[in-house]
């Protein structure tokens, strides 16, 4: 109970920000996403797990492992490795709003 009441008052502070309400990873660092709003698709983090920073903390089996933060919304791994939840939005709604080919 002490948990939950800890995470309204956390959530209350950050209005409008996103929360991060449901997550799966996939194949090819590749996350699907739920927003609180209703938002969801995927999101590629390859690029960002191929950088040295995150790379050497996270291979492609730990990538699985992926939890969101009830506190901060950030989608994290074990390894250490934080990803923000308004970060992870902006990508997925600049996906859903770019011009179809």
């Amino acid at each position: 109970m002490a948990s939950s009441l800890k995470n309204r008052r956390y959530r209350s502070r950050r209005r409008g920000l996103r929360i991060v309400t449901d997550l799966r990873a996939e194949h090819d660092y590749m996350l699907w996403l739920k927003f609180d709003d209703g938002m969801e698709g995927r999101v590629y983090l390859g690029h960002l797990m191929s950088t040295a920073a995150y790379g050497a903390q996270l291979d492609e089996k730990d990538f699985f492992k992926g939890t969101v933060d009830p506190i901060s919304s950030a989608v994290t791994w074990e390894a250490g490795v934080h990803v923000d939840a308004d970060v992870l939005y902006r990508n997925l709604a600049s996906q859903a709003s770019a011009p179809l080919h």
